[in-house]
């Protein structure tokens, strides 16, 4: 059994072990719970050294927090429930008090780094560009990541990515990661629904369509940390190019001018937004038997009567991102 002599800090300073300092610890613990006294807390106390020096070999040196933890063992089997209650929820507040000036003394060091590309965040999506919108969202992020790691996630967890034994990526928004939306849904009501934001009416064209798509996944894009996306996107499109009378080459121009708006880059740090879009090559069998969706109105005709449009809609879709 191995005598301890040293302490690690929260520093990474070494410094003499003092059992003095474990006793009034405990001693403070106690009393404040009415559970014990200055008899019990040297016998805690010694109780806590003892297991230390079981635990770690000569060559080694616990840390503040290891000896924490013995502590909230000891008074735990000896039978002082209420006090390590107080005790860990001690702990829990001191390091939260630690964790508040940390991030204050950081703040500055922050924008440096950012500036600097000091840190590898700064770097970690691919899709972010270095800009005054990347600094922006590289300051706000720190923050969410120190929610996301003391109010969501279980201890084990945060100290796991601490550590760096795993990395949690997107812990930078307070968000879901991906969503999946009604195509269907908005070409019945249009895009709105938000008090004093402006709104749009049920689309009756193709390429009026199309901006609505665009309007509505550029909009959504940012309550996510991932892809927004609708399905069934060529089923639900394709009866438009025979109501507006398009050709190949007029619904290739509205497939250009859509994709060129998809790749603007509006998303947070001046990303192009996360989307995706699922084509079903054929009449979708959901859609095939129902009416048709034009200015927000059930039409005669079902979506199954659309197969050569689909053809058309994804041979303008294809050949316009094989072009590039």
């Amino acid at each position: 059994m191995a005598k301890i002599i040293h302490v690690q800090k929260r520093d990474k300073s070494i410094v003499p072990f003092d059992r003095e300092r474990i006793r009034l610890a405990v001693f403070k613990a106690l009393t404040a719970s009415g559970e014990g006294n200055g008899v019990k807390s040297k016998r805690v106390a010694a109780k806590v050294e003892k297991i230390l020096s079981r635990r770690f070999k000569k060559d080694e040196t616990p840390n503040v927090e290891q000896i924490q933890d013995v502590i909230e063992e000891i008074l735990i089997l000896e039978g002082f429930v209420e006090t390590a209650k107080a005790y860990i929820l001690y702990r829990d507040q001191r390091r939260k008090i630690r964790e508040s000036t940390q991030i204050k003394e950081e703040a500055i060091d922050r924008v440096d780094d950012y500036l600097e590309r000091l840190d590898w965040e700064v770097n970690e999506n691919a899709n972010m560009a270095y800009s005054l919108q990347g600094l922006n969202h590289y300051g706000v992020s720190y923050i969410v990541k120190k929610y996301w790691l003391n109010k969501v996630y279980p201890k084990e967890i945060r100290e796991a990515v601490q550590s760096g034994d795993f990395h949690l990526h997107n812990l930078d928004t307070l968000s879901c990661y991906c969503m999946g939306w009604d195509l269907y849904d908005l070409l019945l009501k249009g895009f709105g629904g938000v008090s004093g934001k402006v709104e749009s009416r049920p689309p009756k064209h193709f390429r009026t369509a199309l901006g609505q798509v665009v309007n509505f996944l550029y909009t959504l894009q940012g309550e996510c940390a991932g892809a927004v996306a609708f399905s069934n996107f060529d089923t639900l499109l394709a009866p438009f190019i025979r109501y507006d009378g398009l050709n190949f080459q007029q619904v290739k121009q509205a497939i250009q001018e859509f994709l060129y708006n998809m790749a603007v880059p509006t998303r947070v740090g001046f990303q192009c937004p996360f989307t995706n879009i699922t084509l079903d090559l054929k009449p979708s069998q959901v859609y095939a038997n129902q009416p048709v969706i034009l200015g927000g109105l059930p039409q005669p005709e079902t979506y199954g009567e659309f197969e050569e449009e689909i053809r058309i809609l994804n041979r303008a879709l294809y050949e316009t991102m094989i072009e590039g």
